[in-house]
């Protein structure tokens, strides 16, 4: 079977993108394991090299028109704009708005078309990006209207300490109560249910859901959302067999470090969910449930702060990279699995990033049923 073909948008030109995407595939691992694509233009990425050590600065793209054209052991580029393309690091600028969705637009060209296996988006501004094009409030809402068929997806946050999905993403915090809804509630659980058995291989997942309340909400003292809509989608949640618990209050749930004891975490809003995750770890991943593709994304913005000075971490884009082909090999095997269930061929596993297999030799053979 021929690698994964790896689509990586570089974002924001004026951020840190390009600096965590060469640092990232710039280890010649990486080509062993898939074939990159990045999506933006190689002049630009020289001029981010200059701002590097000098182990970047020789990185050479093999440069194409579609990822149908990728070379295998070559670290690929499709052009989206213009060399002339101005600059202006750690400065947001209209011109690199465009530049960010010109890359997004042509990568998902490509996976639309199967010429590529994996999305792994650099961070965008949300602001500059707007355009008649684009009216989204982030990549995830983008992307949902591409890849997802039944128009909803998931916003996930993975790490090795947890796995916290969002009911609601990229919202004002005024307008959160009014979409905690019963449908939607459930609708996030079915789908984070499902992924975790086809995207992680979890049979029976265990899920903890986060009540919207302090103290959730003290028995009505300071709010009903819980009796009155959370508790009922957790009932029916578990007529559909789910194995789900809650509504837990935020606070005492992570203070007390009970996500340890569950699969994943189903928070409210944004940042019920994500204040406690980065606490623990700042290079996990943004992962995309429920779309047709594998898309995966450091868990950091533009960081305009660090733009051009060397300092920006590529862990988070290391860990993305790593979890979307773990994610890519573990939901290919899973649909073998369900069309053929009497027929189960042993896996070959490999040490990647944040998620280490025993090495192949380690495992005793597994028998064709």
């Amino acid at each position: 079977m021929n690698k994964p073909v790896v689509a990586i948008t570089a974002g924001d030109p004026n951020g840190v993108g390009y600096e965590i995407l060469l640092k990232g595939i710039a280890d010649p691992h990486i080509c062993e394991i898939c074939t990159p694509v990045v999506y933006g233009n190689a002049a630009v990425a020289k001029k981010h090299a200059q701002t590097l050590d000098e182990e970047f600065r020789g990185l050479q793209f093999n440069l194409i028109d579609e990822a149908a054209q990728a070379k295998e052991g070559k670290l690929n580029l499709v052009t989206c704009y213009p060399d002339t393309l101005k600059l202006n690091l750690g400065v947001s600028t209209p011109e690199a708005g465009r530049a960010s969705l010109a890359s997004l637009q042509k990568a998902c060209r490509d996976l639309q078309r199967g010429k590529a296996d994996i999305l792994l988006t650099a961070p965008i501004n949300k602001e500059n990006i707007q355009s008649d094009s684009f009216r989204f409030s982030g990549h995830t809402e983008y992307l949902t209207q591409q890849f997802a068929a039944d128009g909803d997806s998931l916003m996930m946050m993975v790490s090795e300490a947890m796995r916290v999905a969002l009911v609601c993403n990229h919202v004002p915090v005024s307008r959160v109560p009014e979409m905690i809804t019963g449908e939607r509630i459930l609708a996030k659980l079915r789908t984070l249910n499902r992924t975790l058995q086809q995207d992680f291989s979890i049979r029976a997942p265990r899920i903890a859901v986060l009540a919207l309340n302090p103290h959730a909400g003290d028995n009505g003292l300071i709010g009903t959302e819980e009796q009155t809509v959370i508790a009922p989608a957790l009932e029916k949640a578990k007529e559909e067999n789910l194995c789900v618990f809650g509504p837990y209050s935020a606070d005492g749930f992570f203070g007390a470090g009970k996500y340890i004891h569950f699969d994943a975490v189903l928070a409210m809003y944004h940042d019920q969910g994500l204040i406690p995750f980065k606490t623990l770890d700042m290079n996990g991943v943004n992962f995309t449930a429920g779309l047709s593709i594998v898309r995966t994304s450091p868990d950091h913005g533009t960081a305009y702060d660090l733009a051009g000075k060397n300092t920006a971490n590529p862990q988070s884009f290391r860990h993305a990279l790593y979890m979307a082909l773990d994610i890519l090999r573990t939901r290919r095997e899973n649909a073998e699995i369900s069309s053929n269930p009497l027929k189960v061929e042993p896996r070959e596993y490999k040490k990647q990033g944040m998620f280490e297999r025993p090495a192949k030799e380690e495992f005793a053979k597994e028998e064709t049923l």
